[in-house]
């Protein structure tokens, strides 16, 4: 008797140790290649007039290296030096390693309602689509009794109120010019909303720079403590359809930066440190097969189907950059975000499976 007590208590200490992920940091940046993530600065797109804004020089002396490894590192130096070496790296394709979206359409709201559902939805099929009918891995996570209440997502887009439901879903969605604070903002919230809203608006009221979208997120990260948190950036894909290769590698280069300060807090805080995973992955790709398509993504553009992803917290082995031939696909990612959490993503529609691969050591 005292044995099978012994082994039950060793079992279920085992499970207990196995379990070790108790928060998750979800980012996206929209529409980055994964061609600058893994090749860095094209230099054909950096030469050319249309494109470079009349600052090649600029270009090359930031972005440019000896070869491809110098000057990836160069635009995201975090990513290749800590996630590169703690965690894992997933969508060179020149070595085989393939993550693509799965719904046809290869843009925005599909992109992410497929990371976020685990599903593809034949009818969200536009930007401009309703508050989306699909239950999201968020709203499912917000749902369970240890994380609920605990759940947040910032986007700088506007349409993250419809793409996560924010009305159905009971969790706090702050996406472009939204206030952050409600009635009783904090003193950096009130001055993030003046700033927001005081801003040079390049995108309109459609969206807000990156930078209020960071901190307001970060505010939230200090003051509340989230174990559930969602950040979106949009000036990747902004830049890009404006043809504005100089910009958009300055703002991965940014969202590099912010993710490193995210990362620095999270080390350095007792609930987060050695509990949370951080998992960074894109909506959808870009053209790249004809050079001038960089700008723009759509069922009409080759190659936009193409993304990739990283992960890096406790359940995950640090294997960097994967090389090994594989096919993973976008609509895995939501059950993947439950697992780390130990949950399964039930809902009224399919979910995908995990991407295994992640898990294995």
């Amino acid at each position: 008797m005292k044995k099978l007590f012994l082994a039950t208590l060793i079992l279920i200490s085992s499970f207990a140790i196995g379990q070790k992920t108790e928060n998750i940091i979800i980012i996206t940046t929209d529409g980055f290649r994964w061609q600058e993530v893994f090749k860095g600065m094209d230099p054909a797109i950096a030469n050319d007039k249309k494109f470079n804004q009349g600052d090649s020089t600029y270009i090359y002396k930031k972005y440019s290296g000896p070869d491809s490894k110098e000057s990836r590192k160069k635009i995201m130096p975090f990513f290749w030096s800590e996630i590169a070496t703690k965690g894992q790296i997933y969508g060179n394709r020149d070595l085989g390693n393939k993550v693509d979206v799965a719904n046809p359409y290869w843009f925005s709201y599909p992109g992410y309602s497929e990371i976020m559902t685990g599903n593809v939805d034949l009818k969200v099929n536009s930007n401009g689509y309703k508050a989306n009918p699909n239950v999201n891995v968020l709203e499912f996570l917000n749902q369970q009794s240890k994380l609920k209440g605990k759940v947040a997502a910032f986007g700088a887009w506007d349409a993250f109120d419809r793409i996560l439901n924010e009305e159905r879903s009971g969790f706090p969605v702050i996406s472009a010019f939204d206030k952050v604070g409600g009635n009783k903002p904090n003193s950096t919230q009130k001055l993030l909303n003046e700033m927001r809203d005081n801003s040079y608006k390049p995108f309109h009221q459609d969206e807000c720079l990156d930078v209020f979208t960071h901190y307001q997120a970060l505010d939230e990260l200090k003051t509340k403590k989230p174990k559930v948190l969602y950040i979106a950036y949009g000036e990747t894909d902004e830049w890009a359809h404006h043809a504005q290769y100089r910009s958009y590698l300055d703002a991965a280069n940014q969202v590099d930066k912010w993710i490193q300060e995210i990362w620095n807090f999270v080390q350095n805080d007792p609930q987060y440190k050695n509990k949370t995973t951080l998992f960074i992955t894109v909506d959808h790709g870009r053209g790249d097969k004809v050079k001038s398509q960089w700008t723009d993504h759509g069922s009409d553009v080759a190659g936009a189907s193409e993304i990739w992803f990283a992960a890096m917290g406790p359940e995950i082995a640090p294997k960097g950059e994967i090389k090994t031939n594989s096919q993973i696909y976008q609509k895995q990612f939501a059950q993947t975000i439950a697992k780390f959490l130990g949950y399964t993503f039930k809902t009224d529609h399919p979910v995908e499976e995990v991407v295994k691969a992640v898990f294995e050591k």
